[in-house]
């Protein structure tokens, strides 16, 4: 099984022909709100990969609770472990361009309020057959303490670096796969995204884990401590990029739990990351398995 600790988020979308400058003001087009959140999304993306999911995280004691788990409910993901906080549901305000291109601005609500006690409370049954996928939209406590459980348990971890976070390199070795686009691994590494090759020997040399860099439409690559290798995207002409590295995050370890290799789940993630990119919003444009798989 797959467990996914982290948030759940209501999107409301605006589209825009630009995105616009600090201080300007741009018109708009189109307004909608959508289920999203890093943890929801990857966690749909899990299941619609065909892996059995949990998903732990929080909503709030408002309207947009049942909105924001609606896509999860209806995709058979196992919400046993859903807190209900004294909070509102958290909200994620999103721009996209003409270009597909995006700005997010987070405002956490009930995610804050998931707590080291929360994965002390729901990770206990975590075994060697787990695979334990984290984000960085909860508080880093209880980030840390998930990966400290699923050490413990021997549990498969996977830590994507989104949204990337001051205490971000101190936590990352703590995970047995560290997912990252170029800009957080710039971040983690401490050098531009010009060394990249040299960034990402040096970090695995340095940590013992694997590192998987997200490169857009130039795919993914990986370096192990046993080895690198990279795997193409699926060439698309992008709507909305915002559910992209949720995709690929989600169908990573999905892949990994149905035991595929490294490279293999890499190859079919980045398929189904480009995909993701062929429809607005996040949850929405998860694609389907088969979908995906007919094109791996």
């Amino acid at each position: 099984m797959i467990v996914v600790f982290g948030s759940t988020n209501l999107d409301q979308v605006g589209t825009v022909s630009r995105l616009p400058a600090p201080g300007e003001t741009v018109a708009g087009g189109t307004f909608s709100m959508a289920p999203g959140g890093k943890g929801a999304n990857q966690a749909l993306a899990a299941r619609r990969a065909g892996a059995d999911v949990r998903h732990v995280s929080a909503v709030g004691d408002d309207a947009f609770a049942d909105m924001a788990l609606k896509l999860l409910q209806e995709g058979g993901v196992d919400l046993s472990q859903m807190r209900k906080a004294r909070a509102a549901t958290g909200i994620a305000m999103i721009f996209v361009d003409s270009a597909g291109e995006n700005v997010i601005a987070i405002l956490p609500g009930a995610n804050g309020t998931v707590s080291a006690e929360d994965a002390e409370r729901t990770l206990g049954g975590l075994s060697a057959n787990d695979t334990i996928l984290l984000q960085q939209e909860v508080p880093q406590t209880a980030t840390r303490k998930a990966l400290e459980i699923a050490r413990t348990k021997g549990a498969r971890s996977v830590l994507n670096t989104a949204p990337f976070l001051a205490d971000t390199p101190e936590l990352a070795p703590l995970a047995d796969i560290v997912v990252a686009n170029e800009t957080e691994f710039a971040l983690l590494s401490g050098r531009g995204i010009e060394e990249l090759d040299a960034a990402m020997d040096e970090w695995v040399k340095k940590t013992g884990r694997t590192i998987v860099v997200t490169l857009g439409p130039d795919g993914a690559r990986a370096v192990l401590p046993e080895g690198k290798f990279s795997v193409p995207a699926y060439k698309v002409t992008p709507v909305d990029t915002v559910g992209a590295g949720d995709t690929f995050c989600g169908y990573l370890a999905a892949s990994l739990d149905a035991g595929m290799t490294l490279e293999q789940a890499m190859r079919r993630a980045a398929v189904a990351g480009s995909l993701a990119c062929l429809n607005p919003g996040a949850q929405p444009a998860i694609p389907l398995a088969k979908d995906v798989d007919a094109l791996v």
